[in-house]
């Protein structure tokens, strides 16, 4: 304990100066606090020092290194995927990345989707899985088990990162300024997959996120920000993408128009409540033509692609297309719910 006061000291020192923190550094940091060795105070500080200066890739990936060693993890099958966005865009509209999670386990890939309530919306994954009927603390056990009959789960946060509940006094504090856990949690996904469609809430993080998902482990991922705002791959404007594959990232733009969807207006994709939003998510499952359905269908190409399932974003969204059309999208829903009700 003692040790872990005076580690800690020494590293608020470091970032109190203005230097930046080695993965090493910044995993021991984290862990300290995650284990409840740091006070609330000191744990501010902390916090609000990496954000004045900026967090790094570095930082971010020890982060995200000490999360992942405390969590409640779940197995998943080869080539399990994520879809998830950081939220705090603002926008209030539909979920896209929990639709399109059904899509692309229709289309064959597992998806083992992490997330949590709404903080800054009506309606955040947590909630419209929820009305959707399925359940929010379910065991590793039927997650696994979803994972391999449906190809898709839902990875409650808090269930799974216990140790957050350490740090969640200091975050509370400072709420509602956003702090580094705001882009930890969409990069310590329970199930370790090694491939992640990531939406950020601002596009100064598109490369920093990507290089630290390379730095623990992941084989491919797209971290993206529409350049309206949104957390998603946005159908109103092109989108800003960064790309990790093999170590290396590159930065790319995405148009509605590669797949052939129209564009959209924000007012639009605007949701509602967790209820509104889930018997939107039964429309576009029903094969219904909307914008929310357009918007679905790009994230899902692009999700299939970083899977490896489609060469481009194109294929990818005749995937997606025929995952919907073909009832496959709608059945992954339905198993999930008799699994994991």
């Amino acid at each position: 304990m003692s040790g872990d006061i005076d580690d800690f000291r020494g590293l608020l020192a470091k970032v109190g100066n203005g230097a930046t923190l080695g993965i090493d550094e910044a995993e021991r940091a984290f862990d300290i606090m995650t284990s409840g060795n740091a006070t609330p105070a000191q744990m501010g500080a902390f916090l609000m020092g990496l954000k004045v200066r900026g967090e790094t890739a570095e930082e971010l990936a020890g982060g995200s290194r000490a999360l992942r060693a405390k969590v409640l993890r779940v197995r998943a099958p080869d080539g399990a995927i994520d879809i998830v966005g950081t939220g705090g865009d603002h926008h209030g509209t539909y979920n896209v990345s929990s639709c399109s999670a059904f899509v692309v386990a229709g289309a064959g890939v597992p998806v083992a989707k992490h997330g949590n309530r709404a903080f800054t919306s009506k309606s955040g994954a947590a909630d419209v899985l929820s009305a959707l009927g399925i359940g929010l603390e379910i065991s590793v056990e039927r997650l696994e088990k979803a994972l391999a009959e449906a190809k898709v789960c839902f990875l409650m946060a808090p269930h799974h990162h216990g140790a957050m509940r350490n740090v969640g006094g200091a975050r509370a504090e400072l709420a509602p300024s956003r702090t580094i856990f705001n882009l930890l949690g969409p990069m310590s996904n329970p199930a370790f997959v090694k491939r992640q469609l990531v939406g950020v809430f601002d596009r100064r993080w598109l490369k920093p996120v990507a290089e630290a998902l390379g730095q623990v482990g992941l084989e491919r991922a797209l971290v993206v920000h529409g350049q309206d705002g949104m957390d998603e791959i946005t159908t109103t404007a092109r989108t800003w993408a960064a790309s990790l594959e093999n170590g290396k990232v590159s930065e790319i733009e995405i148009a509605p128009e590669d797949v052939g969807v129209k564009r959209a207006t924000l007012a639009e994709l605007k949701g509602g409540d967790a209820s509104h939003n889930a018997e939107a998510i039964k429309q576009v499952l029903a094969g219904k033509p909307s914008a929310f359905r357009d918007i679905v269908i790009l994230n899902s190409a692009a999700a299939l692609m970083v899977a490896g399932k489609a060469t481009n974003l194109k294929q990818g969204a005749e995937l997606a297309v025929a995952s919907i059309d073909g009832g496959k999208a709608a059945a992954a829903l339905a198993t999930l719910q008799r699994l994991c009700a």
